[in-house]
């Protein structure tokens, strides 16, 4: 279901913008139809106050609770049942965040990554990419969306920007608190300059080499690095929000010298945040996550050199917070035709 497909159901009833508007505030705020000052039977027209109980089941059936597995740091990781019986994965973050998905797998492949070892099974609908923040708004504040859960959002891109207007008006969430997280494709530098709402950009960078990128995102498009960085500078000085750039430390593939000059090499100058992850441990992968001490260095080195970096600590590690990784180990994927 998309977000447009509700606009139209409520217009065939009646529903005039401002009658549209309340509905789908209160629903992506996570609150019910009857809250607030203005009671529904005062403002609401009549065919759309009759057909609301079952739209609100509706709504509330797009993204379900399967299981829920709260970690040491305050962050929670939701399995999200969806109507259709797929589930995908969204992460109640510290500090009023969350994390959601864009699709149910994903197909770039990152190697290191349990999302895609079986491809993209299908898209989620604008609809149910926002229930996902109403559910989550049910049990906690949220303030900040980040679309880096299942899913790479340059692949939904209709539903997602789609989601992200509905979120940066009718719900209430900054512009730069909605944080668009991609491993890098032409069409995001074309379209969000141009959307009313404009998302924070986050861009999965990993290595400054062409030819190990090409290795560890088999499936991205074949976007330099150098050239990913220049795109993204554009949209920082346009937007006005840094560029954060995502890199997943892994043992001896990722974390050498070599690496450092050219992340320097790359960043120095630009509008930009480096986010150093160290790898989530994934069984049968093969990859290391480097020790606290070696990914503290490696981020000390980057500030003192002139590249803003934070060292970021993977939430819920206690709980399979890697992405993909509660669905895998809960339920067998199953591909659709």
């Amino acid at each position: 279901m998309r977000i447009q497909d509700i606009r139209h159901r409520l217009r065939a009833l009646g529903a005039k913008p401002g009658h549209e508007q309340r509905v789908l505030r209160l629903w992506a705020m996570g609150l019910p139809q009857d809250s607030g000052k203005r009671r529904p039977e005062n403002f609401l027209p009549l065919d759309v106050r009759d057909a609301l109980p079952a739209l609100v089941a509706e709504l509330d059936a797009l993204a379900g609770v399967q299981s829920e597995h709260p970690a040491e740091d305050g962050s929670a990781r939701l399995l999200i049942r969806l109507a259709d019986g797929q589930t995908v994965e969204s992460v109640l973050l510290p500090r009023d965040g969350l994390c959601v998905s864009t699709q149910v797998g994903c197909a770039v492949g990152c190697v290191f990554c349990m999302t895609g070892r079986d491809g993209l099974l299908r898209q989620l609908g604008s609809a149910e990419i926002v229930a996902q923040v109403a559910l989550a708004r049910r049990r906690r504040a949220v303030r900040k969306v980040v679309f880096m859960g299942m899913g790479e959002p340059a692949h939904n891109l209709d539903n997602v920007l789609e989601a992200i207007e509905l979120l940066g008006t009718a719900g209430g969430i900054g512009h730069k608190s909605l944080v668009f997280s991609t491993v890098g494709d032409t069409r995001v530098f074309e379209r969000l300059p141009r959307m009313p709402v404009r998302p924070a950009l986050a861009l999965s960078l990993h290595t400054t080499r062409a030819d190990l990128r090409e290795r560890l995102l088999p499936r991205a498009p074949r976007i330099a690095p150098d050239e990913l960085v220049a795109l993204g500078e554009d949209y920082a000085r346009a937007t006005g929000y840094p560029i954060q750039y995502q890199w997943t430390l892994l043992e001896g593939i990722n974390d050498s010298d070599e690496e450092l000059d050219g992340i320097v090499r790359l960043l120095s100058g630009k509008y930009a945040i480096m986010n150093m992850i160290p790898y989530n441990s994934v069984e049968g992968l093969g990859f290391q996550r480097p020790s606290w001490e070696r990914a503290a260095a490696i981020a000390r080195t980057l500030h003192r050199r002139g590249v803003l970096t934070k060292l970021r600590q993977s939430a819920g590690q206690d709980v399979d917070a890697g992405c993909g990784q509660l669905r895998a180990r809960t339920i067998p994927i199953r591909r659709t035709q």
